[in-house]
C-alpha cells in the first residue's frame, strides 16, 4: 500500500509530518539533540530494528534534517548532526514535550526538566506571537488564507462555519 504523499498538499502541518510524521523520526530527533550521534548507540537506545534506524535517518538526512559525518574510515562509520533545519525542528519537540507533561506525566510528573540558558531557570516552551509578544494559543486566532493557500481551493480553508475562531 502507498502511503499518502503529504508533502504535495498545501498544508504546512501536511508537509512537517511528511518530513518527520512517521513515529521514530522524533525520537531520533530528540536522541540526536540530547547527544547520541552514532548509529549504533541509536539504536541501542531507541530499541528500533537496524533496517528501520537506517531508513530513518537516510530520510532524515534527504530531507536536510540531519547531517551525516565520517567519524572511522576502517570500518566506515557515521555521525548524524543537526542540521538548523533539525534543530528548529527540535522547537516544535518542545511544544511537544509541553503537551506531553501536562497531559500524560502523571503523578511522577515530567522526566526531563529544562533549563533556560538566559536566564539559568528550569522552565517549559510558551508560544507567543511573533508580532506582539502576547501568550498565542489556539483559541486566541483566527485562520486566513497565505500566499501559498492552494489554487485549486477557493481559500484553501475550511468551510467558514468549520474555521477556528477567537473565544
Amino acid at each position: 500500500m502507498q502511503r499518502t504523499q503529504f508533502g504535495a498538499m498545501a498544508c504546512s502541518i501536511a508537509r512537517t509530518l511528511d518530513v518527520i510524521g512517521e513515529p521514530w523520526s522524533p525520537l531520533i530527533l530528540r536522541d540526536v539533540y540530547a547527544g547520541t550521534h552514532r548509529f549504533e548507540q541509536l539504536q541501542r537506545g531507541l530499541g528500533v530494528s537496524r533496517k528501520v534506524l537506517a531508513e530513518r535517518l537516510n530520510w532524515l538526512v534527504t530531507q536536510g534534517v540531519l547531517t551525516r559525518r565520517e567519524y572511522s574510515t576502517r570500518p566506515v562509520r557515521h555521525e548524524y548532526l543537526l542540521t538548523d533545519k533539525g534543530m528548529e525542528l527540535c522547537d516544535l519537540l518542545l511544544v511537544m514535550v509541553r503537551w506531553g507533561d501536562r497531559w500524560t506525566a502523571g503523578e511522577a510528573g515530567p522526566p526531563v526538566l529544562y533549563r533556560h540558558h538566559a536566564c539559568g531557570r528550569t522552565s517549559q516552551v510558551e508560544l507567543r506571537c511573533s508580532a506582539c509578544g502576547q501568550p498565542m494559543h489556539a483559541t486566541d486566532i483566527d485562520l486566513l488564507p497565505g500566499p501559498g493557500a492552494d489554487s485549486r481551493d477557493e481559500d484553501g480553508l475550511p468551510d467558514r462555519d468549520e474555521r477556528r475562531q477567537p473565544g
